[in-house]
């Protein structure tokens, strides 16, 4: 069976699957009374509303994989690294539905252990890491540092209806794309998995009768898919400036984390607790609607990993060109909307 079959059964299992699922785990939560309420002064929501999205998303994904593996016999090297991506998201799953459902939610302490666990099933376990850094303790030191940086970057901008999903799915449809022309490794299934999974579930958390929030439960797991993803390919075959193209396509949660922390420890608050320093909250304080801030980060993206494709695929010079207008463009960014007065 050939490649583009193999991708497109993958895309439609994931997709139906998902669209499926979220209905049923949203009568779920409603059933068990399992609801993100609006209780603390940093919700960002009005109305109680059903968790439990996350675990559609990523039934979506693993199934769509188990079943691709069922029809197709993967390089051991690639099933290898499947294996531990889904090990891994699944820790990191339960982690967030024990968060979801418990009453006030677990100690971040207790939260970054498992993580860290998560992360040492993937970098140690399986060998999924920074293969440019020579060192082995600094490289699995960073890329356990990257994975769990980027599995709360993706929880911190869940605070508004198809963001966090939704950027989730534009960083999975460029990782999919730069790791296209290679073998069949895992990178390929797992991200076009999960674009499909988010695909399926963001109608449900845009809708306004049959809304449904992914919750704690599908952001630190789609976060941790993504983080072990970027380290599945090569971005250096033309120039080395490609190696910071992960960073474009996940600038969006990458920047948010980076922001919002700055911002509370200049404050001299925990940067580890919630707070409405968030950039898109910003843009609304200046009167975007939150629609208008959903497509404004969405075109974001979608340019920034337009960017990343282009850095991994052109030469030197024009790559740090782009890279260097990014980071001033997001510095000038910062400044301005940092001036905004925040309750």
């Amino acid at each position: 069976m050939n490649n583009e079959l193999l991708y497109i059964i993958t895309f439609f299992i994931a997709y139906i699957t998902a669209l499926i699922l979220t209905p049923f785990f949203r009568y779920i939560a409603i059933k068990f009374n399992i609801y993100d309420r609006p209780s603390t002064p940093v919700k960002t929501h009005k109305v109680s509303t059903p968790y439990l999205g996350g675990l559609a998303i990523w039934g979506g994904w693993v199934i769509s994989l188990i079943s691709i593996r069922l029809i197709t016999n993967f390089p051991t090297g690639t099933l290898n690294n499947l294996r531990s991506v889904i090990i891994g998201s699944l820790l990191l799953l339960l982690l967030g539905l024990c968060d979801d459902i418990k009453k006030g939610g677990l100690g971040f302490k207790f939260k970054f252990l498992i993580q860290i666990i998560a992360c040492l099933i993937v970098v140690v376990g399986f060998d999924i890491r920074i293969h440019f850094i020579e060192n082995y303790i600094l490289s699995v030191l960073i890329s356990i540092f990257w994975i769990i940086g980027l599995s709360n970057a993706f929880n911190l901008i869940d605070i508004m209806d198809g963001l966090s999903c939704g950027t989730a799915l534009i960083s999975a449809f460029f990782f999919f794309i730069i790791a296209l022309p290679g073998e069949m490794i895992y990178v390929n299934f797992c991200a076009l998995a999960l674009l499909a999974s988010c695909l399926g579930f963001l109608p449900y958390n845009l809708s306004k009768k049959k809304k449904i929030f992914m919750g704690d439960t599908g952001s630190l797991s789609i976060g941790f898919i993504l983080a072990t993803v970027a380290l599945g390919t090569s971005y250096t075959k033309i120039n080395p400036v490609g190696i910071f193209a992960p960073l474009l396509i996940l600038a969006t949660p990458i920047y948010e984390t980076t922001f919002v922390s700055t911002i509370r420890m200049l404050k001299g608050k925990n940067p580890f607790l919630g707070s409405k320093d968030h950039f898109p909250l910003r843009l609304e304080k200046m009167g975007y609607s939150r629609k208008q801030i959903l497509i404004f980060v969405y075109i974001l993206s979608f340019i920034l990993g337009i960017f990343a494709y282009t850095i991994v695929n052109l030469h030197d010079n024009i790559s740090y060109l782009i890279f260097s207008l990014v980071i001033i463009l997001l510095v000038l960014f910062s400044i301005k909307i940092s001036k905004i007065k925040m309750d």
